[in-house]
């Protein structure tokens, strides 16, 4: 008989050989595992989130400080370059025009003032030349006095300072009309400010303010985007984005429109990622856009990077020290799943990597196991395999 102590030493090994034995079952039952398929004509694809925008959004305004007394535009209205979008009172302004212009009309009369008196002064000068002329000659034959010829030729001094005088009248008179010329366009143009014109052809996003509101330089009246610049902003992880370009084409769907998907291109990649998020900001433009559209509406996009003749594609889950051009994957050898360091190209939308190396015969890359992956089991191959 055995004694207690004994029997449960022996209970316990056969259950350590029971578990060996299981073990050993289960390591040498094959794994049904699924191989990478050639697949041809393959698009790459990358995803990314973002939000429609448009390139030119301006907030418009007037230069100057008044009362509202037209408007004529609202939102939602389509409106062309150097259309009249609002006025402001402008009775102060029209009298400073009139008083400018007033100006300018006294300053020209000036001029002409002054033209007449240097062509009197000249005249005066020239009847004092020739009366000094006659005076010395009758003073050196000694017909005049010296008093006489000294009287003569002072005449002829002061009428040539008068011309002198004359002469500069007209410089200053000619730099009043300059200066009323310049305060009269000052005044149009602060007049003209009391127009708010359309800068570009646009579709009017919302009005700020409303008829008979005191506004001061610079508050927004309008906001205005310009027609044909809409496009999708989207933001592509770093990781991902090294293959875009300029002119790639590009599938877009808006939220509000999930069964619809919009052609376009790519237009623009942002210089400067996010230091936060580590993504690149990349613009897409549609070929033709929805005929609604709301700035700020998110948007998935799709850019295509290439297109590969045929190539094999791992599931990530699968890949494991992925570097951006090697990782380590899992393949079946000689009836026995292994480890491989293999080079690896493009990742697609779908959580997908390329098989960029060719594998030796006889050793294919695992895509899919119906157990756990462990280096050294046996494995079999099985399109089936679940």
């Amino acid at each position: 008989m055995f004694s207690p102590n004994q029997r449960r030493v022996a209970l316990a090994g056969l259950l350590v050989c029971a578990g060996a034995a299981v073990a050993a079952f289960q390591l040498q039952k094959p794994i049904a595992v699924r191989a990478a398929k050639l697949t041809e004509t393959v698009p790459v694809r990358v995803f990314g989130l973002g939000t429609v925008e448009a390139r030119v959004v301006s907030k418009v305004g007037f230069e100057v400080g008044a009362a509202i007394v037209e408007l004529n535009a609202d939102h939602g209205d389509l409106v062309k370059k150097g259309q009249v979008l609002a006025r402001l009172n402008a009775t102060q302004q029209r009298a400073k025009v009139a008083r400018a212009n007033a100006a300018l009309q006294s300053a020209e009369v000036a001029v002409k003032k002054a033209e007449a008196n240097l062509f009197k002064a000249r005249a005066i000068m020239a009847q004092r030349l020739e009366v000094n002329r006659r005076k010395q000659e009758l003073v050196s034959r000694q017909v005049n006095s010296t008093q006489t010829g000294e009287e003569a030729q002072r005449d002829v001094d002061v009428a040539v300072a008068d011309v002198r005088v004359a002469e500069s009248d007209i410089e200053v008179s000619k730099a009043l009309l300059a200066d009323a010329q310049s305060q009269l366009a000052y005044e149009t143009a602060v007049l003209e400010q009391h127009t708010l014109l359309a800068p570009f052809d646009a579709l009017v996003v919302d009005r700020q303010k409303e008829l008979g509101s005191v506004i001061k330089a610079g508050d927004p009246i309008y906001t205005l985007l310009e027609q044909g610049s809409v496009w999708a902003l989207a933001y592509i992880d770093e990781s991902r984005a090294g293959a875009i370009r300029v002119g790639q084409p590009v599938e877009v769907r808006l939220r509000s429109l999930p069964g619809q998907v919009f052609q376009a291109k790519v237009v623009r990649i942002g210089i400067e990622s996010d230091r936060v998020s580590e993504e690149r900001r990349v613009y897409v433009k549609c070929e033709r856009c929805p005929d609604s559209f709301h700035l700020g509406e998110q948007a998935e996009v799709l850019i295509t990077v290439d297109t590969l003749k045929a190539a094999r594609f791992l599931p990530e889950a699968l890949v494991s020290g992925f570097d951006g051009s090697k990782g380590t994957i899992w393949t079946v050898e000689a009836g026995r799943l292994q480890r491989r360091k293999v080079q690896l190209g493009y990742r697609t939308e779908d959580a997908r990597i390329e098989l960029r190396e060719a594998l030796p015969p006889g050793v294919v890359a695992v895509t899919y196991a119906a157990g756990d992956l462990k280096e050294g089991s046996r494995a079999v191959v099985r399109e089936d395999a679940k």
